[in-house]
């Protein structure tokens, strides 16, 4: 399993990167499936940010990508605490992982941007993002949503394979967007 760490706005010394280590190398123990894992450490420099070291810690597995995000005033209680919960998202999945027999289909999700007829005032698409495109159900898609942290996921539903998103609802239930054709 490969180990990637980074650092920004902060120095990544040999001490914090050893604690680094030791701490998500424990997370191997409950999920066998983990293929690698990307840490990244960030310091905000902004004053009125209290809790400004943040640990992001992104886990790539054969199935779903998990991510866990914590901020604390101390960069060791930021690691401790994204472990603690990526240990919990980790059990989460594990206990209500489903073997799917399907093989994922990549669709490709293009966007065709045509800067030159938007006015200055107007907002503009700064960023684009292709990624694939994997059939589940909803309620495995609300799972993955879950893990990343995210509040919409985009997935091709197994039972209809038609485009759906799923979405965290201010209610704190989840909606699912279908497309009608008409």
């Amino acid at each position: 399993m490969d180990i990637r760490i980074k650092s920004r706005n902060t120095e990544l010394t040999d001490a914090l990167r050893e604690y680094t280590l030791d701490k998500i190398k424990k997370v191997r123990k409950y999920f066998d499936g983990i293929l690698e894992m990307e840490v990244e450490l960030t310091y905000e420099k902004n004053p009125s940010i209290s809790q400004s070291h943040i640990a992001e810690v992104t886990v790539f597995t054969k199935g779903p990508v998990i991510r866990a995000v914590v901020a604390s005033p101390d960069m060791y209680a930021s690691i401790d605490q994204v472990v603690d919960k990526l240990e919990r998202q980790i059990k989460k999945y594990k206990g209500k992982l489903i073997d799917r027999t399907q093989q994922p289909r990549s669709t490709k999700l293009v966007a065709d941007l045509d800067n030159n007829s938007r006015s200055a005032g107007e907002p503009k698409i700064v960023k684009v993002k292709q990624f694939a495109i994997k059939p589940m159900t909803p309620e495995e898609a609300a799972l993955q949503m879950e893990l990343l942290g995210h509040d919409f996921y985009v997935f091709t539903n197994s039972e209809t394979e038609e485009i759906n998103v799923v979405s965290r609802r201010k209610d704190n239930n989840y909606g699912l967007i279908q497309p009608s054709y008409q």
